[in-house]
């Protein structure tokens, strides 16, 4: 088979970092088909020092996503491959392309928190991408001979919400980044972690709920215990930091090894967020022995089972008592629920997702 993969996000947060993990492993567990890469310029030397297998190839791109050039440019290119199989790993699927696909649909966030709080654009500019994600959603679905999710439960919501049949799904779970590891700690965190805290990484959309995260932290009433707020520094970032808050600390562009050191020496990770996809963020946390203290939401049950704390994101007076009840946990049961971690994180395997994911190509070009 030829197969080729959209990695023009391939330097983005989340599905880049999917799409990174992805082909790294998909060189470990198929040395058979023959893959085209296509990536934005910027890109391409990072990408090129990825691969060391030789059937694979490379073509620039330099489209962007969410862009009239996507739809009318990006299909020519992907044509002038003579793919056997196209794997889009986000919904922005060109409406004009119609060879044979797969695409990974991660979340339907979008569809259930809508409004134009969510974007820094001007309403009515808004309302029209709004329409036009919708419609690139529709033919993305409808169209793919396969569909791949994180959790069963976005299974459940693309059933429930776009009526797609569970025959045309597979769920293929993602991993735990190994690469979140001890190392050198920036000034900054140490700085900012003198005093006992809460960490919360991710970004700041409305869907986050992060002020009703901060509004539940204040009622604690303890001076000596911080909120931090790690993520990148964008709009959204910058209209919760004009505010103030009180204990509240921001940290934007931290590393690897600040992020493990920021999870292992917290009181516990928290997110309020009303909605997530795969919620790599809990996962992470318990492998470097935090404990989540997180949204009663079905991904976040999926991925972190029974080793966390929920709390009713709507419900600021639930979210400051599981935050009391985390201050009160005794050492023993801390150290009860960071041993069972180790066990559980075993299930979440890049390397058993590139596996699955070579399945369902194999799937989607024999039609089974």
């Amino acid at each position: 088979m030829k197969i080729g993969i959209d990695c023009r996000l391939w330097n983005e947060t989340g599905v880049g970092r999917y799409i990174r993990n992805l082909i790294k492993y998909l060189q470990n567990v198929d040395a058979n088909n023959e893959y085209v890469l296509f990536v934005l310029s910027k890109d391409y030397e990072n990408l090129k020092s990825q691969i060391s297998n030789l059937k694979w190839k490379i073509v620039e791109a330099d489209i962007r996503w969410h862009s009239i050039a996507e739809q009318l440019e990006f299909p020519i290119i992907l044509n002038r491959e003579n793919l056997d199989l196209m794997h889009f790993p986000y919904f922005s699927v060109p409406i004009f392309y119609r060879q044979s696909f797969v695409v990974t649909i991660h979340d339907l966030i979008q569809n259930h928190y809508a409004s134009g709080k969510a974007s820094t654009l001007p309403f009515f500019f808004y309302y029209i991408k709004r329409i036009g994600y919708k419609r690139v959603l529709k033919n993305a679905v409808s169209k793919a001979k396969k569909i791949i999710v994180p959790l069963r439960s976005v299974e459940n919501d693309l059933v429930a919400t776009l009526k797609v049949s569970k025959n045309k799904i597979t769920i293929t779970n993602e991993g735990f980044d190994p690469n979140i590891k001890k190392g050198e700690v920036s000034g900054k965190v140490l700085e900012a972690t003198k005093t006992p805290y809460f960490v919360y990484v991710g970004n700041a959309y409305p869907h986050k709920n992060l002020e009703a995260l901060i509004e539940a932290f204040n009622n604690i009433k303890k001076n000596n215990v911080k909120l931090l707020l790690v993520g990148r520094e964008d709009f959204f970032y910058k209209r919760l930091e004009k505010k103030n808050y009180k204990n509240v600390i921001f940290l934007h562009s931290v590393t690897d090894s600040d992020l493990f050191y920021l999870y292992s020496h917290s009181i516990a990770a928290v997110s309020s967020s009303l909605m997530e996809g795969f919620g790599l963020f809990p996962l992470e946390a318990l492998g470097a022995g935090a404990i989540p203290i997180v949204s009663n939401i079905p991904s976040f049950h999926e991925v972190c089972g029974d080793l966390a704390i929920y709390f009713n994101p709507r419900d600021v007076e639930d979210i400051t008592e599981k935050l009391v009840k985390i201050l009160l946990l005794s050492p023993n049961k801390r150290r009860e629920i960071i041993q069972k971690a180790q066990f559980w994180l075993k299930k979440f395997s890049w390397e058993k997702m590139a596996k699955e994911t070579l399945d369902v190509y194999k799937q989607a070009v024999n039609g089974s």
